[in-house]
């Protein structure tokens, strides 16, 4: 049977693994608070969701000791105060007692204003702390281990900080049997709703309508909605990279580059198609197409473990400035996939079990063309394995698809 879910023992797993990483440093991972608890819909910050798999606990803290001497205590949750007034408008919470460490396979629970004890404890037993959360520019704010980090180390002499991000982009990068599972289901689900929308598709429509076939198909199969705001760009807006507004009047002859996935589980799918309008592209369209498509397939070829984006990245731009686009295809290959669209990516080479895109592109403002076309790529210990194929692509099937 499918699964909806990680399982609560892949997320003990995944800490035992990094604390045996950490080798006696302490780490802090931050959920995080929603920017504005009305109107955003709050999801935790990834690395909470990937360690823990709770996603309704803003302001919770995961804090791993390695050195602590009750095992139970290695790993210990802290999670905000109840408070029932507030949970009258906002939904009730559980106390800290056996269906709540059942429910979240944690068996060390505190509140968060205990964490100064038991942080201190810990960080005067160890002397070194390791940031966890990806580090920030400098003009940003500090992220939230490293702030706190900095409090300990004025106040507890000799304390170290490490820098151990790459820890838990590593880790992140291979994805197990059940995280690629969940991203095949977003996947197919997004598969659905591509089909509604090459039958929907058609001069006069709008964009927004566009988005609407789509994400419908994915609510009503299964998906609480898209994994990002889904892209759907006629004539002009087609050379657009990141274009949102998606409200402008589909006219006969446009291109529409489509950027959309479902989310399902946690993880998410990222899918692009570029259709003609009147359901059929017309010779120079097909001519930029079958270049797009040709350095796609190529990139594809090369993706391996051991493998490097730049790698993968050259195969597809080696055609495409071969037929005298190169000025016109103004971004990278790819990125990684998973609990984020564009998922956190190690400083290293591609690993069996990683999940990434592949999206080559030709950008022509002036003749208001614009073509992506982006697949899901698992890469196994035998080259890869694309995990979009339900979706059409060469100009063939995309046309057969639009006939209605």
């Amino acid at each position: 049977m499918p699964i909806d879910r990680i399982p609560l023992s892949e997320y003990a797993s995944r800490r035992t693994k990094l604390i045996a990483t950490l080798k006696g440093t302490v780490g802090l991972i931050f959920a995080g608070k929603p920017a504005d608890p009305l109107h955003d819909s709050f999801r935790p910050h990834p690395h909470f969701e990937y360690f823990t798999g709770i996603v309704d606990e803003p302001g919770a803290i995961l804090l791993l000791d390695p050195t602590n001497k009750i095992t139970s205590r290695q790993v210990m949750l802290l999670l905000e105060p109840l408070n029932r007034e507030v949970e009258k408008w906002d939904g009730y919470r559980l106390e800290i007692n056996k269906q709540l460490r059942d429910k979240i396979g944690i068996n060390t629970i505190f509140r968060v204003d205990a964490l100064g004890r038991w942080l201190n404890d810990a960080a005067k037993r160890s002397r070194r702390v390791a940031c966890l959360h990806p580090l920030a520019n400098f003009d940003q704010p500090i992220s939230p281990d490293l702030e706190v980090f900095r409090k300990v180390a004025e106040r507890i002499p000799g304390v170290k900080i490490d820098d151990q991000t790459e820890a838990v982009a590593k880790m992140r990068a291979v994805k197990s049997k059940n995280e690629i599972a969940l991203i095949q289901r977003a996947i197919d689900i997004t598969a659905v709703g591509y089909t509604a929308m090459f039958k929907g598709v058609k001069p006069g429509i709008n964009e927004f309508a566009v988005q609407e076939l789509l994400e419908h198909g994915y609510r009503t199969n299964g998906s609480r909605g898209p994994a990002y705001g889904s892209i759907c760009g006629s004539g002009i807006n087609s050379t657009v990279l990141h274009y949102q507004a998606n409200d402008q009047e589909i006219t006969k002859g446009d291109l529409i580059c489509i950027d959309s996935g479902a989310s399902f589980g946690g993880y998410g799918a990222d899918i692009t198609r570029t259709v003609p309008a009147n359901g059929k592209f017309n010779n120079r369209q097909r001519e930029i197409y079958e270049i797009v498509l040709k350095a796609e397939l190529a990139a594809i070829k090369a993706v391996k473990a051991g493998a490097t984006f730049a790698k993968i990245d050259k195969a597809a731009r080696d055609i495409i400035n071969k037929a005298g686009f190169g000025d016109y295809y103004i971004h990278g290959i790819g990125h990684h996939l998973g609990l984020e669209t564009h998922d956190i990516t190690p400083d290293s080479p591609l690993k069996t079990g990683a999940v990434i895109t592949i999206e080559p592109g030709i950008y022509i403002p002036k003749e208001k063309i614009g073509v992506r076309i982006e697949d899901n790529i698992l890469v196994t210990k035998d080259g890869c394995k694309n995990l979009s194929t339900k979706i059409p692509k060469t100009i063939a099937a995309v046309e057969k698809a639009m006939k209605v």
